[in-house]
């Protein structure tokens, strides 16, 4: 049916065929759909994740904090492979019942953790790092974090969907939500315009929220659109993505649970500082 004249039903219901990446395996009920035990490796923290924006923002701490020489940060990441629908199964339902990645558990307290965000604000309290005390910064933290949480999904599930993943190109939505994520990059743009970062001269949790969304968008690297959206228009934007991407810890930490594109940015499992030198073909093909 065409999208001219498509007439919503009284009642929805589910249709398997309606096409589209993930398709087979989105369902409109929740729970485990088969038993998995999750592997468990030698650190307090073990991260269940894939290196989508989502998950390399919890990696992306990890690695700052033990770039601080925190080294009760130390975690193991295994990797989610949310196309073949790792996060439905039993082991990890039970970490995160919504089944999205990333999910952690706090081995020294049994503590089961997820969404992004929240994960950030707990590891961030923790160790005292990239979460103000101050009272003012701390608001500010979490102003533009709650912005990032918020505004995402209408750059993910809206614009990246409708112009990336779905099976037919849909005029009305591709624009309204290329409309939304252009109003959006234009916030950060005019707010990085008197800001070194998302906090003024504190580089926070915030930045590590926004960045692998918005920062891999202006860099043209994520659902291809960076032409289409005029990404290099916004300069103070590009600034702060090049001056955040060239952060070590931010280097590494895009690379932990990824299986794609160019295996030297690649680390599918990760259990210690050493395996970002030893990685070999064998463990990213494991």
């Amino acid at each position: 049916m065409s999208e001219s004249n498509y007439q919503p039903p009284r009642v929805w219901t589910w249709d398997q065929s309606s096409g589209g990446k993930f398709s087979s395996i989105n369902r409109p009920v929740s729970g485990a759909t088969h038993e998995k035990v999750l592997p468990q490796g030698a650190h307090r923290f073990q991260l269940y994740s894939l290196a989508t924006p989502n998950g390399v923002k919890v990696t992306i701490l990890f690695e700052e904090l033990l770039e601080q020489g925190v080294s009760a940060a130390e975690y193991d990441a295994y990797p989610i492979d949310i196309s073949e629908g790792d996060q439905f199964g039993s082991g990890f339902v039970d970490i995160n019942p919504n089944s999205k990645i990333p999910a952690l558990l706090d081995r020294e307290n049994g503590l089961r953790l997820f969404e992004s965000g929240s994960i950030l604000v707990y590891l961030a309290e923790q160790f005292g790092l990239f979460l103000p005390e101050d009272t003012v910064k701390r608001a500010q933290t979490m102003n533009w974090l709650f912005w990032q949480m918020g505004s995402a999904p209408f750059l993910g599930g809206g614009f990246g969907h409708f112009y990336a993943y779905a099976p037919e190109k849909l005029e009305y939505a591709i624009n309204r939500y290329a409309m939304e994520t252009k109003r959006q990059l234009d916030v950060l743009d005019k707010h990085l315009a008197n800001n070194e970062f998302m906090v003024g001269q504190d580089y926070t949790i915030a930045d590590m929220a926004i960045w692998p969304w918005y920062g891999v968008l202006a860099q043209g690297k994520l659902y291809d659109a960076g032409e289409f959206l005029d990404v290099e228009s916004y300069s103070h934007l590009q600034r702060w993505t090049r001056q955040i991407a060239e952060r070590p810890a931010v280097q590494r930490g895009k690379m932990v649970n990824r299986a794609w594109g160019n295996p030297a940015g690649q680390l599918r499992e990760r259990h210690q500082a050493s395996d970002f030198e030893t990685r070999t073909q064998d463990k990213l093909e494991g």
